[in-house]
């Protein structure tokens, strides 16, 4: 034996390899052949066959290979046909083998060896045998040949002899594997056993030698140990193939293989008609399938299926280690991979899903990092075997995920399997089970490149139509197996989808990084996403929102988090207290409603957060429970509102009509917004201009607490706001008002006087007017302490700033007011408070009840102007210049003031000069005049008084009841302060006198009709009316400006004409006199009286022409009583002469009284005496 084995180490030496042609190989052999002969040993056949196998092993297979195979029901009938007596054949090989017997030379296969194989090959049994086996299928060998190899091949496995060849080669593994040296010999055991093991065969003569056994046990199915008595019953119930020894195709071999491994996988996947395999024949299978994983010639029905292919793709690739498997698994869905080929592929990632040890190169790679993290499968564990490559993934990516170290090949195979199970839904059981009708009624004949899946996925989020919920269970744990979200290049058709996006939008970010998923959802909807992408990354995203888990970022931020505070299990883990999505929902509301220190998220877990909830804010659907909890409204008051933000929105305006679980959440995701509005992404990037410019400071902070969307509020009219950021901004306003939590400033500042004060209130505008009443009536009673918080009443003001800008934040007043905005104003745009504005000035054709708050709501902002927003907006640079120490409630007061300057703005001049004419409409209006006029307004004017009502002004009918009593000088000075403000400011603009507005209104446009339409009232139309006084034709009219003479006459600051024209001459003749009740206009008439004293002569014109009209007032408008008399005395110029005649004329009287009193004292005394 030791020559040999010496002819085995001269085939192994360095030298012997050197050579590698099989020609010089058999020369060696020739020169050892007589002296092996001479010896006479058995082995000396078996040691030639072994050299045999180890120069065949060097050949190169020959080119052009078959890939279609005869259908298995005529392969099964051709099986059965007769042929010779195997055991006769066994002995005459027997005997063929010790005198160099050679298979070119037998009669049955003589003609095929020289037709099919080279001629160099023929002095060599196995490359002969190696040669006929792997022919075309196309090209036939007959019958008694295919019989010859089946016993030659039957015998090279079963005889001890050769068994014993294998026991010097195999000296050292023999010793290293005990279960292999233990086996019976003579029956094949010790052979498979190697075969088995060869993984673990360091030798290399030795692995060698068992390479080339393994080829020629794969080469048929019979050969293989065990597998025949294990599969027998299976193969004849599915007919897949004869087992009858003798009756053989060679390619039929592998398609018994082939037929079995199909029979498997229709099972797992519940087929109908699926016939359910023993579970010893699942093992061998199962075994067979392991041990081809390295070489893909040994899987005879793949290897058929798919040697044209082979050549196409994978040409240049090495064979071993399963490297051509992944090559051909790579370009399985290229449009040239044959449909044979491809399924056969197919059929080989199923048991490699259902087993990875199917998987050469996967198994290998990640065998330590399994053993290391326990993930090797334990058959006592309750779960399908079709789970275990799924198991073994998750495992190995919870590690991967907890921080643990897995090796770079088995991330880089894990990787590999995790993409194949995105590109072929058919390699998940559980999809291909419980989606079947999904996939047939809407994703049909989209089977490539992970279309299917995408298409489900689509379906699963309603886009489609609906899903069962074993198919929605089989999707999410396909998407967790899988984890595309640790790597978007997992999944094919998003990659695809979005390259172009990822090139310019996230090229910053390194590729496979799970930033990108991230990056592309910022993205989304922006001019950069392609539309393709879009519906790829929603329906990816989908699925991902659903178990927080698969977004690797937040995962590890917040893993720590999760445990502490929601009791999480592990990665690959579950729990029915705390399921997957509602992990998140706990990690937020930790994030933003637990005031606890100990109970908070960390800052890191915290903008993860923040990060989530903003990419969840662009669609209804990546929020679980909102979907959840929202479903029968979104049906019901959203179905037509399809556009991107769109639901929410819709959702948030019948948020009174929503049922109560959706309006809990859709009330909580208020709000949150309201707390963090970046949330709303899109009104975000609506917002960039104005935010760049005037809120980038607040925008810049990582937590927001309102700040941000207050400051929009404020900036709502800017240049740079956009009419998309704008009605954003305003929605958001208006979804405020239904509840108070909504505005999470005004929330926080005053939710301890809310629960003391205002209990049981819910909407904002309601609390808002709770509270504002409460600050009023404490401010008016001089209660030393407000019980609202100071910090409640800053807030408050800026709640009622923001709310004064927009009728439809007044819900109450916008609601009673809809049809009369629809009549009046219907053409004028909301905010900027110009609906109110416009109701303002239609107030007289108003409806009632509209009238009524409008009312209501100018007597608000006359006690607090800086309420009134069109007045702030349109005077606010002119507040900077002229008010700045003013208080905000006397600032309409300040710019009366100032009305007049030579810098006011002329738009701020005509809006004073508006809310003057309101102010003289009703002394309501006018808080100051109020409170100077408290006592002589009831003592004066209680008729008026008596007629009033809430609805209704009273159109300067008690104003103009106090001007009479000022120019009868019989007001209280404060009140004749006020009035004299009035006079002053009406006597240069007629406009500001409703009753003059109300009674001459047709003489203006008769007689002064230029006069009114310039552009400055300096009291221009005032001194026409009272010039042309006698041409007044209506009575009402003329009252009015005699009024207006009366009341000039008490104060020359009332007639502006006149106090113009002789303001030198007060200056020089009455600087010492006292403004007021008639002095300077006494002092002037006296010094026109007066020869010695020189007046202008304007103003001697002027006033001789007041002295004739008074005198023409006087007829004409004589003293109604004896009050108004004693006035008109009091104030007339003749006043001494008329009060002389007035002693007398008593004097007189007096006498004559008591000289008639004697007369008839005395005639009284004569009548008592009778």
């Amino acid at each position: 034996m030791s020559d040999a084995f010496a002819v085995v180490l001269l085939t192994n030496s360095p030298a012997g390899q050197r050579r590698g042609s099989e020609r010089s190989l058999f020369q060696s052999v020739q020169l050892l052949w007589p002296k092996m002969a001479a010896r006479g040993r058995v082995q000396l056949l078996l040691l030639l066959m072994s050299l045999s196998l180890l120069s065949v092993h060097t050949l190169k297979p020959p080119p052009g290979f078959g890939n279609a195979h005869p259908p298995a029901v005529a392969m099964h009938q051709q099986l059965r046909a007769a042929v010779p007596n195997p055991a006769a054949a066994s002995s005459g090989s027997q005997s063929r083998r010790s005198s160099g017997w050679k298979l070119a030379d037998e009669q049955a296969c003589r003609d095929d060896v020289t037709r099919l194989c080279p001629k160099h090959t023929w002095t060599n049994n196995l490359s002969v045998l190696e040669c006929l086996q792997d022919r075309k299928e196309e090209t036939e060998i007959s019958v008694d040949c295919n019989h010859l190899l089946w016993n030659y091949k039957l015998n090279l496995t079963t005889d001890p002899k050769f068994e014993s060849v294998a026991l010097e080669v195999c000296t050292s593994t023999m010793l290293e594997l005990k279960e292999c040296a233990d086996e019976e010999r003579g029956k094949g055991y010790l052979m498979s056993c190697l075969v088995d093991h060869r993984g673990n065969i360091t030798e290399r003569q030795c692995h060698q030698y068992i390479t080339k056994m393994t080829s020629i046990i794969f080469s048929d199915y019979r050969l293989i140990c065990g597998f025949m008595d294990k599969c027998r019953e299976d193969i004849n119930t599915l007919q897949c193939g004869s087992i009858a020894v003798g009756e053989k195709d060679l390619h039929s071999q592998g398609e018994v293989i082939g037929c079995l491994e199909r029979a498997l996988v229709r099972e797992a996947e519940q087929q109908e008609q699926a016939h359910p395999i023993t579970n010893e024949c699942k093992k061998a299978i199962m075994r067979v399938a392991e041990l081809s994983a390295d070489d893909f010639h040994l899987d005879r029905y793949l290897y058929f299926s798919c040697r044209d292919d082979r050549e196409r793709f994978c040409e240049n690739t090495q064979v071993g280690e399963g490297r051509v498997y992944k090559c051909l698994f790579n370009h399985k869905f290229e449009e040239a991979m044959s449909e044979k080929c491809r399924n056969a592929l197919t059929t080989r990632q199923k048991l490699i899903a259902q087993d990875y040890k199917v998987s050469y190169s996967l198994a290998k790679a990640c065998k330590a990092d399994l053993r290391k993290y326990r993930c090797n499968p334990d058959s006592s564990m309750p779960r399908a075997r079709e789970a275990r490559l799924s198991y073994l993934l998750l495992c190995l990516e919870s590690a991967v995920h907890r921080g643990r170290t897995v090796t770079g090949d088995c991330q880089g195979e894990m990787l590999d399997y995790r993409r194949m199970l995105m590109e072929d839904f058919s390699l998940s059981p559980e999809i291909v089970l419980h989606c079947r009708g999904e996939i047939e009624a809407h994703c049909s004949g989209l089977h490539r490149k992970g279309r299917t899946l995408h298409c489900l996925m689509r379906v699963a989020r309603g886009d489609k139509g609906t899903v069962d919920n074993l198919c929605q269970t089989a999707l999410q744990t396909l998407i967790q197996s899988a984890d595309p979200g640790a790597d978007y290049r997992i999944d094919r058709a998003l990659n695809e989808a979005c390259e172009s996006v990822i090139q310019t939008a996230c090229k910053h970010i390194r590729s496979g990084d799970p930033m990108i998923l991230s990056c592309l959802m910022e993205h989304l909807y922006t001019e950069k996403m392609v539309q393709d992408c879009e519906h790829r990354l929603l329906e990816l995203q989908y699925f991902i929102s659903r178990d927080w888990k698969l977004d690797p970022i937040l995962y590890r931020k917040c893993q720590s988090d999760a445990s502490r505070l929601c009791y999480t299990p592990g990665w690959n883990e579950s729990s029915e207290l705390m399921p997957p999505g509602a992990v998140f929902s706990c990690l937020y509301r930790h994030a933003y409603r637990t005031e606890e220190q100990g109970r908070r998220l960390t800052r890191d877990c915290k903008v993860e957060v923040q990060r989530v909830l903003h990419q969840r804010a662009l669609d209804v659907k990546l929020d679980p429970d909102l979907q959840k909890r929202c479903m029968i409204d979104l049906g019901k008051w959203c179905s037509e509102k399809t556009d991107t933000g769109q639901e929410l929105e819709c959702l948030q305006d019948h948020l009174e009509d929503l049922v109560s679980k959706c309006r809990e959440i859709v009330g909580n995701l208020t709000e949150l917004e309201s707390e963090d509005i970046q949330i709303e992404a899109l009104l975000i990037r609506a917002c960039e201009p104005v935010i760049q410019s005037h809120c980038h400071d607040v925008a810049d902070n990582q937590i927001d607490t309102g700040n941000l969307l207050e400051c929009l509020v404020q900036n709502k009219h800017q240049r740079e706001m956009n009419d998309k950021c704008a009605v954003g901004v305003t929605h958001f306003q208006l979804v405020q008002m239904k509840d108070f939590r909504f505005s999470y400033k005004f929330k926080m500042a005053c939710k301890e006087d809310v629960v003391k004060l205002c209990p049981n209130i819910k909407k904002k505008a309601d609390v808002v007017i709770c509270l504002s009443t409460t600050v009023r009536n404490d401010t008016l009673q001089d209660v030393k302490d407000q019980r609202v918080s100071l910090k409640c009443r800053k807030q408050l003001r800026v709640e009622e700033l923001e709310m004064s800008e927009d009728v439809r934040l007044e819900p109450e007043l916008h609601e009673v007011c809809k049809k009369d905005i629809n009549k009046f104003c219907s053409s004028v745009a909301y905010g900027n408070a110009q609906v109110i504005e416009c109701l303002k000035e239609n107030k007289k054709q108003l409806s009632q009840i509209c009238h009524q708050k409008i009312f209501k709501l100018q007597e608000t902002e006359m006690m607090d102007p800086e309420l009134d927003y069109q007045l702030m907006r349109v005077c606010k640079q002119m507040i900077k210049r002229f008010c700045t120490e003013s208080d905000a409630k006397n600032m309409l007061q300040c710019l009366k003031q100032n009305k007049n300057s030579e810098l006011m703005d002329p738009k701020c001049k005509q809006m004073i000069t508006k809310r003057q004419i309101t102010q003289n409409t009703d002394y309501r209006l006018n808080p100051v005049l109020r409170k100077a006029c408290k006592a002589d307004i009831p003592k004066f004017c209680q008729n008026i008084l008596n007629k009033a009502s809430d609805a209704n002004e009273l159109e300067g009918q008690v104003i103009s009841c106090l001007k009479l009593k000022y120019a009868d000088q019989r007001l209280s000075s404060d009140c004749e302060d006020q009035i004299r403000v009035i006079l002053q400011e009406s006597a240069l603009d007629y406009r500001l006198d409703p009753q003059m507005q109300a009674h001459c209104g047709n003489e203006i446009t008769r007689l002064c009709a230029e006069e009114a339409t310039a552009q400055e009232q300096t009291g221009q139309v005032e001194e026409c009316l009272k010039n042309n006084l006698l041409k007044i034709k209506q009575e009402e009219c003329k009252t009015e400006v005699l009024n207006m003479l009366k009341e000039s006459k008490a104060d020359i600051f009332v007639d502006p004409v006149l106090h113009t024209a002789c303001a030198l001459d007060l200056k020089h003749h009455c600087a010492a006199i006292t403004p007021g009740r008639g002095r300077q206009m006494s002092c002037l008439i006296e010094a026109l009286q007066d020869k010695q004293v020189r007046l202008q002569p304007d103003c001697k014109k002027r006033l001789q022409d007041r002295i004739d009209m008074w005198s023409y007032a006087a007829k004409v408008a004589p003293a109604e009583g004896f009050s108004d008399l004693a006035v008109q005395v009091m104030t007339s110029p003749s006043k001494n002469y008329i009060l002389f005649i007035i002693t007398l004329s008593v004097s007189v009287l007096f006498l004559v009284g008591l000289l008639c009193g004697r007369i008839t004292k005395r005639v009284t005394r004569e009548l008592k005496d009778r």
